[in-house]
């Protein structure tokens, strides 16, 4: 029986365009990208050079700081282009596909009877390791620690987000043998968290791991709001967290003895053509997926890789993430509103504290834009307005105000060891203020790192 926690605080946003519940096409791109961007705290060396073949599962990159920790290509061909930007910064590595998908064969082994030494290597040597993040900071996990916890939400709350079920539901063979690895690496336990959402979820049948059912709104699916009410993060402590996907792919390796991280991923949004699921691999290209926006302008649209809240800006000339299990599709808010906020009669805007009638309609779906509707300015003086969609005991405006100050002993006060950016994605919709509230947060997490290194 799982533990349950109700979370009051929080908001759901209503976007418009979820994914329909199908798989639309499957996708064998012929150029795929390795970004180490991807993976904050990797410092790239590069492992080969333009014409080298790989293989499926071939490494590519290894962290300068690790020599260790090793980048893969999920697919077999040749490295086409090694792309860089300003100063020379690898920022990813093109490899074209052949269609042959020849991988490396890491053998298929029980990870129920595999020690922390075996399990380790496997996730090194595949390039699966990086998957791992470790908190405090959401840096690639230190293969030289053990940590207290490693924790996984089974869930996303998050706008339009992917549905769990259905894109991983059929593979809780490869789920659960990624558990019991994962439960190698730590000396405490795989705390594993449930949506209480839904009727019933097809990953409450896990074992070997600490189950715990989370009902709420945004973010109580962010593994970071489930740890605070689980066990929270204290100082002295290291815990690690892997995502749904990367779980199941962890799992392959030791079913399949491959490196296969396929997903299925939604491709969501207001400007999307088609709403729905598509079946492809992480370094996708933006062109393989033109379908779904049509010929919408490139400056009219914004592709945005995750949800709206926390995601990255992908652009059609960019590729699919390695964590991303979202595309989003938006209009680029461009326009002037004539009169504003103070409009009386606001029906198609959407305000999360009744200052339009939409509080009227709380079924209604909205086809919202990147448009700020206002300029940033001071942040209100009341916490407890943006603490009211934050199911966490810190004090976000304050926590926020300490980073952009470069206050260490206050962001240490205020619960920078407890957050990442996305955590605090709610506070920064309702900010009336127009704050970059997670800017301020990666920032403050940059300068930790630097500091306490």
């Amino acid at each position: 029986m799982s533990q349950t926690f109700v979370l009051k605080k929080g908001l759901d946003i209503p976007v418009a365009g979820e994914a329909e519940l199908r798989v639309s096409k499957t996708i064998a791109p012929g150029i795929v990208a390795v970004q180490p961007t991807d993976f904050k705290g990797f410092l790239p060396r590069l492992l080969v050079k333009e014409g080298d073949p790989v293989l499926c599962g071939s490494p590519v990159a290894a962290d300068k700081k690790n020599a260790g920790i090793l980048l893969t290509s999920p697919v077999s061909g040749t490295v086409r282009q090694i792309v860089r930007g300003e100063k020379r910064k690898l920022l990813a590595i093109l490899v074209e596909a052949d269609g042959k998908r020849q991988s490396v064969d890491f053998d298929v082994r029980d990870a129920a009877s595999l020690d922390d030494a075996q399990v380790r290597e496997a996730l090194l040597q595949s390039g699966l390791w990086p998957a791992l993040v470790q908190r405090p900071y959401g840096v690639i996990a230190d293969p030289a620690l053990r940590p207290r916890d490693i924790f996984v939400s089974t869930f996303s709350t998050a706008p339009l987000a992917p549905d769990a079920a259905f894109c991983l539901g059929g593979e809780l063979s490869a789920i659960q043998a990624g558990v019991y690895a994962l439960s190698k690496l730590t000396d405490g336990k795989v705390r594993v968290g449930l949506d209480g959402n839904v009727a019933s979820s097809p990953f409450a049948a896990l074992k070997g791991c600490e189950l715990y059912t989370f009902k709420g709104r945004h973010p109580a699916g962010n593994v970071g709001v489930q740890i605070s009410h689980i066990a929270p993060i204290r100082k002295e402590d290291t815990v690690w967290t892997v995502s749904l996907a990367s779980l199941a792919a962890i799992g392959k390796l030791f079913t399949t003895g491959r490196y296969d991280v396929r997903r299925k991923v939604a491709v969501t949004g207001p400007m999307a053509l088609e709403c729905a699921y598509v079946d492809t691999l992480p370094g996708t290209p933006m062109k393989e997926l033109r379908a779904f926006w049509g010929n919408t302008p490139a400056e009219e649209l914004r592709i945005v890789g995750g949800d709206v809240l926390s995601g990255k800006v992908i652009g059609p000339e960019g590729y699919l993430g390695f964590f991303d299990t979202q595309l989003t599709l938006l209009r680029e808010g461009t326009d002037k509103e004539l009169l504003g906020w103070i409009r009386p009669l606001r029906f198609n805007q959407f305000s999360a504290d009744r200052s339009y009638f939409s509080w009227l309609l709380p079924k209604k779906k909205y086809a919202m834009d990147t448009n700020l509707h206002g300029g940033a300015r001071a942040f209100l003086m009341n916490d407890g307005y943006y603490a009211r969609v934050l199911p966490m005991d810190i004090y976000p405006v304050f926590l926020a105000k300490a980073c952009l100050a470069g206050d260490i002993e206050k962001m240490e006060k205020f619960g920078i060891y407890e957050v990442l950016p996305e955590d605090l994605a709610t506070c920064e919709f309702v900010d009336p203020s127009k704050n970059d509230i997670q800017d301020m947060i990666e920032r403050g997490i940059d300068l930790m790192l630097k500091e306490m290194a």
